[in-house]
């Protein structure tokens, strides 16, 4: 008996282990139980440490699900917000749960809903397109929201026409494209910083945080960025052009578009809805999720309803649906963003008090660095004359050490960008003029970049 039991219990920690290193669910989040978070005050261009750990401070889990512990505060500054949002971003103090093997909701899909649809790999939360802001077609105005009357129904009642966070709420976000609500900083769309986009809609980055999650890069597969509360991945906004993973890269497009209407009067289905506002300069067509309609499309880089696909991805060999961050052809955000406006398989309630089963506490191998020479990093500008950036393309996954040499190898400074960030730069207006050398370190490999100063 006694050899049964020990047979059956090595098993488990075998299929433990196994699943460990299998999952991307257990090994994608980024975790960090030292390094404090920072922000940009309004008004304020000092970054200001916050005091609270960033990223994910635990990953445990059991058979059917992986718990992540994390402040929702990420590595890379948050702030200004210059709308007047009177928050700053807060430590959230959460316990997320997800299912290690989701699978497709088969009835009726679910409706994502304000507040938390997901996690991205930093433990920064995923809100959906909404701002709980809508029409009230009773007093022909907005309703919900700071300095709105409350909307028929009250809170969670659904209206006809529900804004859009993104073109409405533009002002409020910073460089990478996130906000708090109450002190829960999220993003809505994806995180990567305004100023590396294309074609640029914002000013609120400069030279000093241009940051976020990830920079985007249209020559690779986008990285695992999150989950979603029914469990599935999120990525960003490239992908294999063919769902076998084939066909080179492409972007992921939304299978939603404006719709011809000149008058909001009724829903995208056709059938009849409350009166909505004029289109107008103050209420253009795209101010309201309901200005939208979905169309099925035979291009394959052409997303489902929920914003996904089925589709080989390089953590899914085998195949998994995955939902992307859709970005048009200058990497402006585009509708739904996302996940939504209905999950592909079940929602949970993913945030919980308590774990409340027998875990494993996952701990990330220190063995799987990435080969330094192997990442996208642009020094700039060069020459320089008072200060020196450092950007990494795609994501950085672990902690680096940024120093500035001169020629003989003195040390001048250091720095770093952490697992999570993108960008670190060097003040050199009190540095001779000459040739400078940028190295990059992560724990296994370095890197040399020259780099002139001059006046």
């Amino acid at each position: 008996m006694k050899k049964i039991i020990l047979s059956q219990f090595c098993f488990l920690l075998l299929a433990s282990s196994a699943l460990a290193q299998l999952s991307p669910a257990i090994g994608s989040w980024m975790q960090n139980t030292t390094g404090t978070g920072t922000y940009y005050p309004k008004g304020n261009p000092t970054l200001t440490q916050n005091n609270i750990l960033y990223n994910c401070q635990k990953v445990e889990y059991s058979a059917d699900f992986v718990y992540v512990t994390a402040t929702g505060i990420p590595s890379y500054p948050t702030g200004p917000f210059n709308d007047g949002n009177p928050s700053n971003a807060t430590n959230q103090n959460g316990i997320y749960k997800f299912p290690l093997n989701p699978a497709a909701n088969s009835g009726t899909p679910m409706v994502t809903t304000g507040g938390n649809i997901g996690l991205f790999i930093n433990g920064v939360a995923l809100f959906d397109y909404r701002d709980g802001v809508a029409w009230n077609p009773n007093t022909q105005s907005l309703c919900g929201g700071p300095g709105n009357s409350p909307c028929p129904g009250g809170p969670n009642a659904t209206q006809d026409w529900n804004r859009d966070a993104i073109p409405a709420e533009k002002a409020g976000f910073d460089c990478a494209k996130g906000h708090p609500a109450m002190g829960n900083y999220h993003h809505h769309q994806n995180p990567s910083a305004f100023k590396l986009d294309k074609t640029v809609i914002s000013d609120i980055c400069n030279l000093y945080d241009a940051d976020g999650l990830y920079v985007i890069d249209d020559t690779k597969h986008a990285p695992l960025i999150g989950f979603a509360y029914d469990g599935f991945p999120i990525y960003g906004a490239y992908g294999y052009t063919k769902k076998d993973g084939t066909g080179g890269i492409s972007r992921m497009k939304s299978g939603y578009s404006l719709r011809n209407i000149t008058t909001r009067t009724t829903k995208p289905d056709g059938s009849a809805s409350a009166m909505g506002p004029a289109i107008s300069v103050t209420y253009f067509l795209g101010y309201f999720r309901e200005d939208y309609v979905f169309a099925t499309n035979a291009d394959e880089t052409y997303l489902d309803e929920h914003n996904g696909r089925f589709c080989i991805t390089p953590e899914y060999p085998n195949g998994t649906y995955a939902y992307f961050c859709t970005v048009d052809e200058n990497w402006n955000s585009t509708y739904p963003y996302a996940v939504g406006p209905t999950f592909y398989g079940t929602r949970t309630n993913a945030k919980v008090t308590s774990v409340g089963e027998t875990t494993t506490v996952y701990t990330p191998s220190t063995g799987n660095v990435n080969d330094i020479n192997r990442l996208e990093i642009n020094v700039f500008p060069n020459p320089a004359t008072d200060l020196i950036a450092i950007q990494i393309g795609n994501l950085v996954t672990e902690d680096m050490t940024i120093e500035l040499l001169d020629v003989t190898g003195k040390l001048i400074s250091s720095t770093r960008i952490n697992k999570g960030q993108t960008i670190a730069y060097f003040d050199v207006q009190t540095v001779y003029e000459g040739t400078y050398f940028v190295k990059i370190l992560n724990g296994k490999s370095s890197t040399s970049k020259a780099v002139v100063i001059t006046r």
